[in-house]
């Protein structure tokens, strides 16, 4: 974490103030230790995010691999297809796809910001639910990834974010060791 703060702080414009970053260094550590608590909090077992500008733009975007989950059986004999099939039947905004040779769930949202539910900033969602083969009770991987929504940006950007984590997700390979 610290590493990454520092680089960020030598990325600021020469134009911010000096007597600044002591307050700017301790917000980002702040905000940095606000989201790896909270996708802890909610089973993430790893955080991705992008340190690095784009053609100069930090990306406000985050990816969170949770820890697996179970989920029973639809009916005793039905399969993980089943239980993506239901789910996706129940959830807007939700496909199944497939990622190595497997079904999985694809669902996208735009969640409105909400500061009462501690959403400060409204952001895309798009959620995958992955099952891992061959496992017994059924058990299944979440990837989250969360693209932060400037007020008045263009929502063409957002859309291309969204189609990059997609074809991150598209490269997405099981590796039996």
């Amino acid at each position: 974490m610290d590493r990454i703060v520092r680089k960020a702080v030598a990325q600021l414009p020469v134009s911010f103030p000096k007597d600044d970053i002591p307050q700017a260094r301790l917000k980002l550590i702040q905000e940095l230790k606000k989201v790896t608590r909270r996708a802890s909090a909610k089973g993430g077992m790893t955080l991705y995010l992008p340190t690095e500008r784009l053609h100069g733009i930090a990306l406000p975007v985050s990816i969170v691999a949770s820890e697996p989950i179970e989920i029973p059986r639809v009916r005793a004999e039905s399969g993980p297809e089943a239980v993506l099939t239901a789910l996706a039947s129940e959830t807007p905004g939700a496909e199944i796809r497939e990622l190595d040779d497997t079904a999985a769930l694809r669902a996208e949202r735009e969640v409105p910001a909400d500061p009462e539910q501690g959403v400060e900033v409204a952001h895309r969602q798009v959620d995958y639910l992955v099952p891992i083969p061959d496992s017994t009770p059924d058990k299944y991987l979440t990837f989250s990834y969360s693209a932060l929504i400037a007020p008045g940006s263009d929502p063409a950007f957002y859309d291309t974010l969204v189609e990059l984590f997609d074809a991150v997700m598209s490269t997405f390979r099981w590796s039996y060791t």
